[in-house]
């Protein structure tokens, strides 16, 4: 191959979605997430006024609240995936529009720096502060943990939410473009506000929370992989095999499963949501985790980004 100006600028151009990955996520570690007017807040309160309007009242009926649920989501979602591909269409905006809108869909230095403002009050023997700072990443009751079920609680977050904030929408992205990871971002949001197997979001969160198990259903084993292959594999590989199907959700279970195996330890058990003890099953092997436990599942998930940029950039140079 010559490398002339034509074919340099053909080869960038091809692995395009790897430069602006890259950057975006150069973007994540030294930014985080914006600060103020982040894009997901503002569409979380748009999200809150389109469930007031289209919930209904106490004689709704449960199929009626499932179809404004579905409703609910297209109007949340449709009308922004269509902008965005509108706006992702016009070369002068497209790279940098691009990165920023990858940038605000990965959310690796939120993941770290929510788990880390654990640690250090565990460290410091103050379990409110621990408390209210996990409150923050898990929707269980955390007012009377002690200080195994907090770090036990934050490792399954690290590692589900390494999935759902990280693996999926690299994944999204560089399947389908700024309309796949945008698509996959806005559902995923609505899934963590209208998701609930309650009384209350029961019928209204079902189609946020089935399309969300569609979009999550590979890249969550993708990501099982990840933690297999980059932490203890036979342990991993058991654990995902034989305990990921008990856990309630499709998704989670590989995820949880693995990424406990991977880390030699085990997660699940007893939780409490809305007041309500859940016992969920055990899935990992060895002990409960420790609070060095949260550093390693950090550690796991940074050790997965990196792996997933070397194939990415790997896989664009070959087809180059």
């Amino acid at each position: 191959m010559v490398w002339d100006q034509a074919t340099i600028y053909n080869f960038i151009n091809s692995i395009a979605p790897v430069i602006v990955l890259v950057l975006a996520l150069l973007l994540d570690r030294f930014f985080g997430e914006p600060r103020r007017f982040h894009p997901l807040v503002g569409f979380g309160k748009l999200a809150d006024g389109i469930e007031k309007h289209l919930y209904g009242t106490v004689r709704t009926a449960d199929y009626q609240r499932r179809w404004r649920g579905i409703l609910a989501v297209l109007l949340a979602v449709l009308p922004f995936s269509l902008l965005v591909s509108a706006i992702y269409l016009q070369p002068l905006l497209q790279f940098g529009f691009e990165v920023l809108i990858v940038y605000v869909a990965i959310g690796a230095n939120s993941l770290e720096t929510h788990a880390r403002k654990i640690i250090a009050p565990l460290q410091n023997k103050d379990l409110n502060s621990a408390r209210k700072n996990v409150g923050m990443i898990v929707s269980r009751d955390t007012t009377k943990m002690q200080q195994p079920e907090i770090v036990r609680a934050t490792v399954e977050s690290v590692l589900e939410n390494g999935n759902d904030a990280v693996f999926a929408a690299i994944f999204w992205y560089l399947l389908a473009g700024i309309p796949g990871v945008m698509a996959y971002r806005l559902v995923n949001t609505l899934d963590a506000m209208w998701g609930y197997r309650n009384p209350h979001y029961q019928y209204f969160g079902w189609a946020a929370a089935r399309l969300d198990d569609g979009f999550n259903w590979l890249p969550a084993r993708l990501c099982a992989l990840t933690y297999t292959l980059l932490g203890n594999r036979v342990l991993a590989l058991h654990s995902w095999h034989y305990q990921a199907a008990k856990w309630d959700s499709p998704n989670a279970g590989p995820v949880i499963a693995a990424g406990a195996g991977a880390l030699g330890v085990s997660l699940g058990g007893e939780a409490v949501y809305d007041g309500t003890v859940h016992h969920r099953p055990i899935v990992g092997s060895g002990p409960g985790p420790e609070l060095t436990d949260i550093d390693k599942a950090i550690a796991l998930v940074n050790r997965g980004i990196v792996m997933w940029l070397i194939l990415s950039i790997l896989g664009y140079w070959y087809f180059a």
